[in-house]
C-alpha cells in the first residue's frame, strides 16, 4: 500500500489580500512535512475559474517548488486536463519533461479532460467530443515523449508537423500514466488503457473491491492496448482525512472541510448556479448543507469502523479516514485487502486549519504508516513480475515508435505551418475516427438532430408546468420524447447492458408509463410497464421534460425530490453515456 496527499487549493470566502499566498505556501510546508513522514506522493490538480472550490490552475508551477523542498515523495498531476483547449499538447510534454529533470525523476502523470461548463464553456472545449480529444492527445503527447524527433501527428483534434519535442523526460520511457475515474466505464477505460486509476468515486472498500477485479482483470487481457510506451497497472482510491487520537476532535477538526468539498464539488459539476466573482459558495454550503445529505449531526463519534459515506435519505454525508489512527489503520486494511494500490488523502479542505492538517499528517506518519511499510516491495515486486507478460502483450498491441521523415526540412524563409488545434469548422465535416470527411446526408442529419435538441430545450425553457403537462404530457408528445431516446441510444457505449428501463411520469391526468428496452445493441421505445426493469425512474411530466432538455441536472432532481430512483444506480449512472448526453434521461 502506498498513501498519498491531495490537493484541489480549497479556498471558502472570505478572501484576504494575502488569502491566496497563504494557501500555497502552507501547502508547501504539508508537502514538506508529508516527505518527512514517509508518504509517497503528492497529487496536484488542475482546475480553472471555480472559485472556493479550486485555486489550482497552475499545478506545474507548486509541482516545480514542491521539487525543490522534497527529496523523495513523488509529484503527482492529479491531473493535467489533455483537450487541447485547455493545453496544447506539446506544451504539456515540455512541462512533464522539465518536471521530470528537477525533481530528478519523481513525476506521476495523471490526466483527465474535465466535465464542469465553467472550463469546457471557458475554454470552448465541445463536451460531447472531449472524450476522443483526450484519448488522441494522450496518444500524441506519449509519443512526444519518446520519439527522438517527434514524428509529427496529423489527427482529427491535433495537427503538428515533426519538431524535436524538448527536454525528454528522465524516467525512460516517460512518467507513469494515470486518469482520473469517477464511474465504473472510466475505470475499465484505465485499464484497457493499460494506465493507472485514479478514482474520485469515493467508494466503499467492499465495492472497490469488485472496481480492482475488473480493472486487473481487464489489464491481463486481450483488451488492453498501451495508450504509452509503458503500462502503469496501479489503482488509486481518494478519501477526507484528518487524524487524531480523540475521535470526536478529528471530526471536529475535518468533518466540515470533507462536506464542502463534497458541496462545492456538486455546485459546479450537478445543482449550483454560479455568478463569477458574486456567488458565495461557501454561504451557500452553511446555509444548505442539511438539504444536500452534508448533515453535521449525523457525523458523530462511536468508536466504530469508518464508513466512506454516511447515508442519509439516501445522500452520501462524506466521512472516509476522519478518525483516529486505529479507525484509519482499519479503513486502509480494507482497502489493502480489497486490492487498492494507493489511498490519496483530502486533508486541505474548505475551511481546515494549516496547523491541524500538519499535526494530522505527523500523528498518520507515526502510528498508521509504519503498519504498511514493511514488506510492500517484496510485493510489489511480485505483482510486476505476476504482470510482467499481460503488460508486455499491451504494449505488443500499440502503435510502436515512428522515425522522423529525414526528409522534411524547416526553412528560414519558408510559410510556418504552426502546431494548431483543427478549427471547430474542420472537425464538423470530419469523421470521428479515420479523419476522412462524412456524408452529406451525415452531416445534414447531424445537424437537424442538433437543431432539434436547441429547439427542445428553448420550448421548455419557455413553459410553465402546465404548459409542458398539456403538450409534451399528450401522447404524441411522450412519443416524441421517447422515440428521440430511442434514435439518440449509441451501442457502444452500453458496456454490452441488456434490460428495460422503466420511466414512470406522474401527472393531474394519471401516469405515463414508458419502458426503454436495451437488447442486442439496439433500444426500443414503447408505452407499458416492464416486468423487471433494471432500472425505474419516477418523476413528473414537467420535471422529465426539464431533465430530458438539460434545463435541470437529475442529481438535483434526486436531491431536492422531484425524482426517485430504484434499481440499479451502477446501470443509472450509465445511461447518459448510452444515449449520447450528460442526463440520465
Amino acid at each position: 500500500m502506498r498513501f498519498g496527499l491531495f490537493y484541489e487549493h480549497q479556498l471558502p470566502r472570505p478572501w484576504k489580500e494575502d488569502s491566496e499566498q497563504k494557501l500555497l505556501s502552507d501547502a508547501l510546508e504539508q508537502v514538506e512535512l508529508a516527505d518527512r513522514v514517509g508518504i509517497d506522493c503528492v497529487w496536484e490538480v488542475e482546475h480553472h475559474f471555480l472559485e472556493e472550490y479550486s485555486h489550482s490552475s497552475a499545478p506545474e508551477v507548486f509541482l516545480a517548488a514542491a521539487s525543490q523542498r522534497t527529496k523523495n515523495i513523488r509529484l503527482g498531476h492529479g491531473i493535467v486536463q489533455l483537450p487541447p483547449g485547455f493545453n496544447h499538447p506539446a506544451r504539456i510534454a515540455e512541462r512533464i519533461a522539465t518536471l521530470d529533470l528537477v525533481s530528478g525523476g519523481r513525476v506521476e502523470f495523471g490526466t483527465g479532460e474535465s466535465s464542469s461548463q465553467a472550463e469546457l464553456g471557458g475554454f470552448g472545449v465541445d463536451r460531447e467530443s472531449k472524450r476522443d480529444q483526450w484519448d488522441e492527445a494522450i496518444d500524441a503527447i506519449a509519443r512526444m515523449l519518446v520519439e527522438q524527433p517527434f514524428a509529427g501527428y496529423d489527427g482529427r483534434w491535433i495537427s503538428m508537423p515533426p519538431r524535436s519535442v524538448l527536454p525528454r523526460p528522465l524516467q525512460k520511457p516517460h512518467p507513469p500514466l494515470w486518469v482520473a475515474c469517477s464511474r465504473r466505464e472510466t475505470i475499465l477505460l484505465a485499464a484497457r488503457k493499460g494506465i493507472g486509476a485514479l478514482t474520485f468515486a469515493f467508494i466503499e472498500p467492499e465495492q472497490a473491491k469488485e472496481w480492482v477485479d475488473e480493472y486487473y482483470s481487464l489489464i491481463a487481457s486481450e483488451e488492453c492496448v498501451a495508450a504509452g510506451f509503458a503500462v502503469n497497472p496501479n489503482f488509486a482510491v481518494v478519501l477526507p482525512m484528518m487524524c487524531h487520537r480523540d475521535e470526536q476532535t478529528a471530526i471536529d477538526r475535518g468533518i466540515d472541510g470533507a462536506h464542502f468539498f463534497g458541496y462545492s464539488l456538486a455546485h459546479y459539476y450537478v445543482f449550483g448556479e454560479h455568478r463569477p466573482g458574486v456567488t458565495n459558495v461557501w454561504e451557500e454550503f452553511l446555509a444548505r448543507r442539511a438539504d444536500f445529505g452534508f448533515t453535521r449531526e449525523i457525523i458523530t463519534a462511536n468508536e466504530g469502523r469508518l464508513g466512506v459515506k454516511i447515508l442519509e435519505q439516501g445522500f452520501g454525508s462524506l466521512r472516509g479516514a476522519i478518525g483516529t489512527p486505529a479507525q484509519i489503520t482499519d479503513l486502509i486494511e480494507r482497502y489493502r485487502d480489497a486490492g487498492v494500490d494507493q489511498v490519496i488523502f483530502v486533508s486541505q479542505a474548505g475551511s481546515n486549519k494549516h496547523e491541524h492538517i500538519c499535526e494530522s499528517i505527523e500523528l498518520f506518519g507515526k502510528k498508521v504508516l509504519p503498519k504498511f511499510v514493511d514488506g510492500r516491495e517484496e510485493l510489489e515486486a511480485a505483482k510486476r513480475e505476476r504482470l510482467a507478460e499481460a503488460c508486455e502483450r499491451a504494449l505488443s498491441r500499440r502503435a510502436p515508435v515512428r522515425r522522423s521523415d529525414p526528409s522534411y526540412v524547416i526553412k528560414p524563409t519558408g510559410k510556418p505551418t504552426s502546431a494548431q488545434v483543427i478549427a471547430a469548422a474542420h472537425r464538423a465535416s470530419l469523421d470521428g475516427t479515420d479523419g476522412r470527411p462524412r456524408g452529406i446526408k451525415q452531416l445534414l442529419a447531424k445537424r437537424v438532430r442538433e437543431a432539434g435538441e436547441t429547439a427542445f430545450a428553448a420550448f421548455v425553457r419557455g413553459r410553465n408546468d402546465a404548459q409542458l403537462e398539456r403538450t409534451l404530457g399528450s401522447k404524441p408528445g411522450m412519443r416524441m420524447i421517447f422515440k428521440g431516446m430511442e434514435r439518440a441510444f449509441v451501442p457502444e457505449k452500453s458496456n454490452n447492458f441488456s434490460g428495460d428501463i422503466q420511466y414512470q411520469l406522474a401527472g393531474p391526468n394519471g401516469d405515463r408509463n414508458w419502458i426503454i428496452r436495451i437488447r442486442d445493441g439496439q433500444a426500443v421505445a414503447e408505452p407499458g410497464v416492464a416486468a423487471d426493469p433494471a432500472v425505474t425512474f419516477r418523476t413528473t411530466v414537467p420535471m422529465f421534460a426539464r431533465m430530458a432538455s438539460g434545463e435541470v441536472h437529475p442529481a438535483k432532481a434526486m436531491m431536492e425530490g422531484d425524482l426517485e430512483i430504484e434499481g440499479d444506480y451502477e446501470v443509472a449512472t450509465r445511461l447518459g453515456e448510452m444515449f449520447g448526453r450528460e442526463s440520465l434521461v
